[in-house]
């Protein structure tokens, strides 16, 4: 499978989206706790810087105001001239925003008149700062402005969200791994219930599930579905041995009756000609047999018991054998039947008895239905990489899509057939269950127009 599709596949399935769930749940979880956090921290971190530039701020209006001028400059420039603290700005202005000390270079454009706290950008001689600034307006005009760096605030942000961000893309690794094994999990328990439910529908109605020592939820629905097939095979059971008891029980004193009708009309024959009705019985009680006959070989197959006997069979030859069994038939009805073989030999392990009953049954159909003068092509070719089928198309009335469904139920014919051409309704479903029995199944294609009714089957052998 391409790397494309497995992973389409894998973004399908429900492991997949149950650990994206579970992901979605862990980074709300994971926001839930860090934007609070960021909040708190944001704040705290803010009010503490306004709290401390404003401390100081009111230290320096207080020298201003107590000695004047003068000693606010002396001050601020001793300040500069320690440099303690790299990210404090200071300006001392006069009324013309000239500056008289501090080491903001000139005045900043965009400071408001008003006096007040503020977030800007300022002009440093190495590079702009983003700083929270605080204007105070002197008397006697002077300006004064304090400012403290921010930016660094802005890289532990950062750093803040690159974490949040790698958390976030770990949470999301774990949980596609996560992903992946559980979806190994359940596809091992998947393929499990597969085989057993392939091998009970193939008509092995005791296999079983393997059961482990585990009490976990698998394990429940390992033996509760074990129970089920359980109780399926008794079921089936129970009416398949009805079925046959019925069809064997009646198909016997059917066959008296038969017997008893046939002597009464060579009796009669004897004395003059036999009634029609004797015939007319005799030919009732022929297809009531069939239709019993018919039943217990579809219990036969549903059970199973013939996979028994599957040898290597050549499709090709059995193919050949039914073409030239119904050419007689054919050529009188004004039909053509070809048979179509590019593949030369098609082996496989199969019952030939059935598959040629089946085969027999899709000709007896298609020549039922053909109108005089048209074509039936029997095809037998390889399917896919290693499968096989058999193929009767024709260019008759077809059935419509609705109806294909359905006709391969038992009893179950077309309105447009019923009461206008002979069969009992099983002939499909009989050619439904040969296919199902060897893997495969019947398909019943449009043939533009006509029908083209397709056995698939199982592997091919090579020989």
């Amino acid at each position: 499978m391409p790397l494309l599709s497995k992973t389409a596949h894998f973004a399908r399935s429900s492991a997949f989206t149950l650990a994206l769930v579970y992901v979605g749940l862990g980074l709300l979880a994971m926001a839930c706790f860090a934007m609070p956090l960021w909040y708190s921290w944001r704040v705290i971190f803010r009010d503490s810087q306004i709290e401390i530039t404003r401390e100081e701020a009111e230290r320096l209006i207080q020298i201003y105001e107590e000695r004047g001028p003068e000693r606010l400059e002396a001050f601020l420039t001793e300040r500069v001239k320690l440099n303690i603290v790299g990210d404090r700005m200071f300006m001392f202005a006069d009324p013309s925003y000239r500056m008289i000390s501090g080491n903001i270079p000139a005045w900043p454009a965009g400071v408001p008149d008003k006096a007040g706290t503020y977030t800007l950008t300022l002009k440093m001689i190495d590079r702009p700062k983003r700083v929270m600034l605080i204007r105070a307006n002197l008397s006697g005009g002077y300006n004064l402005l304090l400012a403290r760096d921010v930016s660094h605030s802005g890289q532990v942000e950062q750093r803040f969200w690159i974490g949040l961000a790698g958390a976030s893309g770990a949470l999301l690794a774990v949980g596609l791994v996560g992903a992946f094994l559980v979806r190994r999990t359940v596809l091992l328990k998947i393929d499990d219930i597969n085989r057993s439910v392939s091998a009970i529908a193939g008509g092995d109605l005791s296999h079983r599930l393997p059961v482990s020592g585990r009490q976990d939820e698998f394990g429940t629905l390992v033996r509760t579905i074990n129970r089920m097939f359980d109780q399926i095979e008794q079921l089936l059971n129970g009416v398949r041995n009805v079925s046959n008891a019925v069809a064997h029980d009646l198909r016997t004193p059917l066959t008296q009756v038969r017997a008893r009708l046939e002597r009464l009309a060579a009796q009669i024959g004897d004395q003059g000609s036999a009634p029609a009705e004797v015939d007319a019985a005799i030919e009732d009680v022929d297809h009531v047999i069939r239709i019993f006959n018919a039943l217990l070989r579809l219990a036969e197959i549903d059970g199973g018991a013939r996979r028994c006997e599957f040898i290597a069979v050549n499709l090709a030859d059995i193919a050949a054998g039914a073409v030239d069994f119904y050419r007689p038939v054919a050529d009188e009805r004004a039909i053509s039947l070809s048979f179509d073989n590019e593949e030369g030999e098609v082996w496989l392990q199969g019952d030939s008895l059935l598959l040629s009953q089946a085969l027999a049954n899709l000709l007896d159909n298609a020549l039922k239905f053909v109108p005089r003068g048209g074509q039936v092509v029997v095809a037998v070719g390889k399917s896919g990489e290693d499968g096989a089928d058999i193929t009767v198309a024709d260019d008759g009335p077809g059935i419509p899509a609705a109806e294909r469904q359905r006709v391969v139920e038992r009893f179950y014919r077309v309105d447009a057939s019923r009461g206008q051409t002979p069969g009992i309704g099983l002939g499909l479903s009989l050619v439904d269950a040969v296919a199902k029995l060897h893997g495969g199944e019947l398909r019943l294609i449009d043939n533009h127009p006509g029908l083209r009714a397709q056995m698939s089957l199982g592997e091919v052998i090579p020989l």
